[in-house]
């Protein structure tokens, strides 16, 4: 349970609000949130809302936990990271720089998310996958295994992005899309429907890959070209 022995107010950003300084770290904690005795919130850091952390889990820095949100087991936010909503971040996982995670999304295992990053809907992250730059991770999409998500990439409805492979530059995949594999999706191109990616396969370009289609191996699509249909190649 908090400790709230020495309860004051404090304004997290729309008004003061009863608050106390955590125990362990200093930060503040709305007295409507709840922290454990183990876990630690820096003296800088915020818990506000209906947030919970719990654990070993560490928020600090000028990170901020807010709304319905839980952080535990030993996951760590921090830097000017923000994690509200109904969002949960545990097990190993990380979420710093100016990464936000928001809504229903999960970020768990060893997961990283950072820079300017926003995972959020119901999307989850985990395993050891990396989000960061400015990419968008939402609606029902899934990154996972060692698989990394970059620059201002957008991963979003029911894709799957895992393995070892890797979307960014401007790239989108979407739809009930894969990309697996070593495969790589980058520059502007988009991979969408319910193609498949796998492989070694690299996208690119301003290149499209979509409805049944699948590219896989060493194929490479690039350039203006579209692969549709029920293609293999």
């Amino acid at each position: 349970m908090t400790n709230q022995q020495h309860t004051q107010t404090y304004d997290f950003g729309l008004g003061q609000v009863p608050a106390h300084r955590h125990s362990n770290g200093g930060g503040w904690v709305a007295d409507t949130a709840r922290v454990d005795p183990t876990a630690y919130v820096g003296p800088d850091a915020k818990v506000c809302g209906n947030a919970k952390v719990y654990g070993e889990a560490l928020v600090y820095g000028n990170a901020k936990v807010f709304g319905e949100a839980l952080v535990y087991g030993n996951a760590k936010v921090f830097g000017g990271a923000k994690v509200f909503g109904e969002a949960k971040v545990y097990g190993n996982a990380k979420v710093f720089g100016q990464a936000q995670v928001s809504g229903g999304a999960r970020v768990y295992g060893e997961a990283k998310v950072f820079g300017k990053a926003w995972v959020y809907g119901n999307a989850k992250v985990y395993d050891k996958a990396l989000v960061y730059g400015n990419a968008w991770v939402c609606g029902q999409a899934k990154v996972y295994g060692q698989a990394q998500v970059c620059g201002q990439a957008l991963v979003y409805g029911e894709a799957l992005v895992y393995g070892n492979a890797q979307v960014y530059d401007k790239a989108k995949v979407y739809g009930n899309a894969r990309v697996s594999g070593g495969a790589k999706v980058y520059g502007q191109a988009q991979v969408c429907g319910q193609a498949l990616v796998y492989g070694e396969a690299l996208v690119y370009g301003n290149a499209q890959v979509y409805d049944k289609a699948w590219v896989y191996g060493e194929a490479k699509v690039f350039g203006q070209a579209q692969v549709f249909g029920e293609v293999s190649g």
